[in-house]
């Protein structure tokens, strides 16, 4: 298979800015994301996808290619995740390069390993599968959310499917945690996506499923990996 690992990183964050390059235990936020692509058993071209000249130095300097930056219409808020991968494609397919798969790496996920990648794409293999997304356990069960009326009132906010369970009573539910995304190019691009009918889940630990927003994040996965190390 030929395989190009995308990691999208612009430069604009308001949660936490400059996150992509902030220091996380020592080294900037995406060389663990670098790191874990070109350590993956199943090797490929690992793209940084950036309009942002500073990550895109530091993504060279830790093994990245960055042989174009994304344009500014890829780079704003609104700028969906789907047109910045055809962006990529669309740039080897002019250097009469084409891919197999893409593998998707949030940089905001550091503590996603290359046995995550590795493990995502052999249930890629083994079931056959179009396409694969990485989730894990919901930290806080969502049969216990609700909206909650202008004046603040509770009356309704308990559904009656959970009223005197426990949480061991209820069903699982799994959430998308950003770390890993697989497909084969021609499905990804029949689908505009990767969650489809011809999708399986590659489910995670917790613990490696911190999707870094805001500094709360920042500080939970530098506690993580220091116990780690």
């Amino acid at each position: 298979m030929n395989i190009l690992y995308i990691i999208p990183a612009r430069g604009g964050s308001k949660g936490l800015p400059g996150k992509n390059i902030k220091l996380l235990a020592g080294k900037p936020m995406i060389a663990y994301s670098i790191e874990a692509a070109l350590k993956a058993k199943y090797q490929g071209t690992v793209f940084v996808s950036t309009d942002d000249t500073a990550i895109a130095d530091i993504a060279k300097q830790n093994g990245a290619q960055v042989p174009v930056l994304r344009p500014a219409e890829l780079a704003t808020d609104t700028a969906s995740t789907t047109d910045v991968i055809i962006h990529a494609l669309d740039h080897y397919k002019q250097q009469q390069i084409v891919f197999d798969l893409i593998v998707v790496l949030q940089p905001t996920s550091p503590l996603r390993t290359s046995k995550d990648i590795d493990a995502a794409i052999d249930l890629m293999i083994q079931k056959k599968a179009a396409a694969i997304v990485s989730v894990c356990e919901n930290e806080h069960h969502p049969l216990w959310s609700n909206a909650l009326p202008e004046n603040g009132s509770m009356s309704e906010f308990t559904r009656e499917e959970v009223k005197g369970k426990n949480r061991q009573q209820l069903p699982v539910y799994y959430r998308l945690n950003g770390a890993v995304y697989v497909s084969a190019v021609e499905e990804f691009l029949k689908n505009k996506g990767f969650v489809h009918s011809g999708t399986y889940a590659y489910i995670m630990p917790t613990d490696r499923s911190v999707d870094i927003d805001h500094l709360i994040d920042f500080k939970l996965a530098e506690l993580l990996l220091d116990q780690k190390n």
